[in-house]
């Protein structure tokens, strides 16, 4: 299903120059895998002269709305399901299930099990749910897991579809992997042994960063830490797993908080914020290399932040392209941001899902900016949909750090016919990348 075009471009040292979109699909107004959803919208990309759709995290979102701390590391959301998708035969959905190497299974038992207990976290069930030794499910419930299975079979089925009809249009997906999950997922449910846990499953360390410029108290993110020994001990074998679902859905696959392979804040669990912590050495050379030379092509590291010398050497040990955005540029010769420190192993933004609109943000005329992004060399810029339309703050989509008002932000169809896409459309063509 990759673009074996473009594959074949990076194979050979070269890298394709392309322009792209963010817009996650709950910003779409029928935010389905249908023809007047999401393969609408591969439409409109086309006619803007657009090559690469990057969207968030697909997996059901938490409580708060955020698909960066689902139930599952590997589940498809199934509100994504167009609504008159047909239903699939049991054939079919066995044979997903037995490709898929087990997570349907533990994610549609966990659920089942999560809807039992009213929605409680996996830690408050009686133990043999808790430890999932000695839970047997009624008759009801063994229809509700069927019903589950069958609903990621019949979400694999529509997104490939939708992959399809995108290649078939010289778009390609670019999807993002948050670098931990929540604590409440069928993940750390089935496999405790890979997670900082206690003898009750809650997490003895949570991951976060450090107080900043941004925070004095740093942000607190909650999400256990990896036991990297086990994973070292069975090779990596989740992370290969997960690496494999993620490409078989996507061309590109951006992995967030990416310096947690060398490092991460590690918070004491029982500490209300992230100032107490410290930081604790990450998979390294051992992960990425066995990911790389899985996926030698096509992976993107988030490496935004305070990034130390460690963390950037290994990023360009293993030459995966890391993010530059234009609202972090400043003055400072050595900012990495600035356009002129720009090189074509990486990925340029005006801003992204966690800032402010560029014209919220409001330093530089929005025109000016993307002018700037689409005559940077990185490789491919990547445009929110909220700034190719000149929104303002109001179309903010998430403030890291609050679980209020985020994630909720959508458009209408009719807005793709103002101005501002006139104008995007006009200077993309002018812009537009040549490739080598």
């Amino acid at each position: 299903m990759i673009n074996s075009g473009w594959i074949e471009t990076m194979a050979q040292g070269k890298l394709e120059r392309s322009l792209g979109i963010l817009c996650h699909l709950t910003s779409l107004p029928e935010p389905y895998l249908s023809e007047n959803g999401a393969i609408r919208f591969l439409h409109h990309l086309q006619e803007t002269g657009v090559s690469v759709w990057q969207m968030l995290p697909i997996h059901p979102p938490d409580p708060h709305g955020s698909p960066y701390a689902s139930s599952s590391a590997f589940a498809g959301w199934e509100l994504f399901l167009p609504q008159d998708e047909r239903e699939i035969t049991e054939t079919e959905v066995t044979k997903f299930c037995e490709e898929q190497g087990g997570w349907v299974e533990e994610y549609a038992l966990f659920r089942v099990l999560k809807e039992r207990f009213d929605e409680a976290p996996w830690t408050e069930w009686p133990e043999g749910c808790r430890t999932g030794n000695d839970c047997h499910l009624n008759g009801k419930e063994k229809l509700r897991f069927k019903e589950i299975c069958e609903q990621q079979a019949r979400f694999n089925h529509a997104w490939m579809r939708f992959r399809k009809m995108a290649t078939s249009m010289g778009i390609r997906l670019y999807g993002d992997i948050p670098f931990f999950v929540s604590h409440d997922s069928a993940d750390v449910w089935s496999a405790p042994h890979r997670f900082h846990l206690d003898e009750e499953g809650k997490p003895t360390h949570v991951s976060g960063v450090p107080p900043d410029y941004f925070s004095d108290t740093g942000q607190r993110w909650g999400t256990p830490l990896y036991r990297w020994e086990s994973h070292h001990d069975e090779n990596f074998d989740w992370w290969v797993r997960r690496m494999r679902r993620m490409f078989s859905l996507f061309d590109l696959v951006r992995i967030d908080h990416f310096r947690a392979f060398e490092s991460a804040w590690s918070i004491p669990a029982h500490h209300p914020t992230a100032e107490y912590g410290q930081w604790e050495t990450g998979p390294g050379d051992d992960l990425l290399k066995i990911l790389k030379d899985t996926y030698p092509n096509g992976i993107i590291a988030e490496d935004l932040g305070i990034i130390p010398k460690t963390v950037e050497n290994l990023r360009k040990r293993y030459e995966i392209p890391g993010m530059a955005v234009l609202q972090f540029s400043n003055e400072d010769a050595e900012n990495p941001h600035h356009p002129e420190n720009h090189k074509e192993n990486m990925v340029v933004y005006t801003g992204t899902h966690d800032n402010d609109t560029t014209v919220g943000w409001g330093e530089k005329p929005i025109e000016l900016m993307i002018r700037t992004a689409m005559k940077s060399p990185a490789f491919l810029c990547i445009i929110p949909l909220q700034d190719v339309l000149q929104l303002g703050s109001e179309a903010r989509m998430n403030t890291p750090g609050t679980t209020e008002r985020n994630w909720r932000w959508n458009f209408e169809w009719n807005d793709l016919n103002c101005h501002s896409v006139e104008w995007f459309t006009e200077i993309a063509s002018e812009t537009r990348p040549r490739t080598s």
